[in-house]
């Protein structure tokens, strides 16, 4: 089964620009991992300082290989300090149906 998931954070007064950096650059890694389906970055159109990531892994083991990659903990390490929230905020979402 699909692993999807949803990561929101704020960035911090005056560093939206090097999240959106930061963001970015993670990306292009994350998209190259075997197991990852999709990495999309938004920002929320009423709040630009709000990130949302969607997040779709082949299954449970792609997400933990994604969690192990040796880029995943220098990433956050730089980004903690520049956002709002103690880390990333993540919600696990499961489909409605097959049908829909």
């Amino acid at each position: 089964m699909k692993k999807t998931l949803l990561a929101e954070f704020t960035a911090r007064e005056g560093a939206q620009d090097e999240v959106a950096r930061l963001i970015g650059d993670y990306a292009l890694k994350v998209r190259e991992e075997e197991g990852n389906i999709a990495f999309d970055v938004y920002t929320r159109e009423a709040d630009p300082r709000a990130f949302w990531i969607f997040e779709v892994y082949r299954d449970e083991d792609a997400f933990q290989a994604h969690l192990n990659a040796p880029y995943g903990g220098p990433f956050n390490d730089v980004l903690v300090p520049l956002i709002e929230e103690d880390a990333s905020v993540l919600t696990f979402l499961n489909p409605l149906s097959a049908e829909l």
